[in-house]
């Protein structure tokens, strides 16, 4: 049910990658979310899937994949005691990844995600990669923890630029986050259109980033308004 002229499939270039990325998405995110940033991540790669769920303890498909690629399965979350991407040499990533990896994400707003990852027995057992972040997230339209908090298609994006480097992949990510950033585009131009009527904010106004406010129950976007 949403505008043709929000359609991101134009932007949408598939590619193969030697990692297997499953996105466990809350039912929240994929009732609400429709142009959600797992949905965009799973479009843009072949090697991919989309489970939804909460409690995955008992998830047939997960516990089908664990059972047949329980030896390379792998669970990307934040974490001192993980195997850090961002400070391992190629050597130590290419012998800590296996053949055909398999990488679980958690997709959902954090609150969700640590609610699915304390309920999912199988999750917990699951050797975890993570990266340090340096860079900010784009998605300025949506209201994060943190500034250095990161959509899952930018910590997609970020794990395979990790696993070129590391000379474990070999596929090109040039334009990976293209239909992430038409769609950021998409929904600032109808925020600041004055002619939309179906928003409800002023478009006479400048759009203040969100890592500027640090409180969660602030609006995802604020406008200043023009005295």
């Amino acid at each position: 049910m949403m505008p043709s002229s929000s359609c991101i499939c134009k932007h949408i270039s598939p590619f193969q990658t030697k990692t297997r990325f499953i996105i466990l998405m809350h039912p929240k995110e994929y009732k609400k979310e429709k142009n959600g940033t797992g949905r965009m991540t799973k479009l843009q790669l072949e090697n991919s899937e989309i489970i939804v769920g909460v409690d995955f303890t008992n998830n047939k498909r997960v516990n089908e994949i664990l059972a047949k690629e329980k030896s390379c399965s792998y669970l990307l979350y934040p974490g001192e005691d993980n195997f850090n991407l961002s400070i391992r040499k190629s050597s130590e990533i290419v012998s800590f990844m296996s053949d055909k990896p398999h990488i679980f994400i958690l997709d959902g707003t954090w609150p969700c995600a640590r609610k699915m990852l304390k309920l999912s027995k199988n999750l917990q057992q699951l050797k975890r990669v993570s990266f340090d972040n340096t860079i900010k997230s784009k998605f300025i339209i949506k209201q994060q923890p943190a500034s250095l908090c990161l959509s899952t298609i930018e910590s997609v994006y970020t794990v395979l630029n990790l696993l070129k480097k590391g000379d474990f992949e070999q596929c090109e990510t040039e334009g990976f986050l293209i239909p992430f950033e038409k769609m950021i585009e998409y929904q600032i131009e109808c925020m600041l259109d004055s002619n939309n009527k179906n928003d409800r904010s002023s478009a006479n106004g400048a759009l203040i980033p969100k890592n500027i406010y640090k409180k969660i129950s602030e609006r995802n976007i604020i406008f200043e308004q023009e005295s």
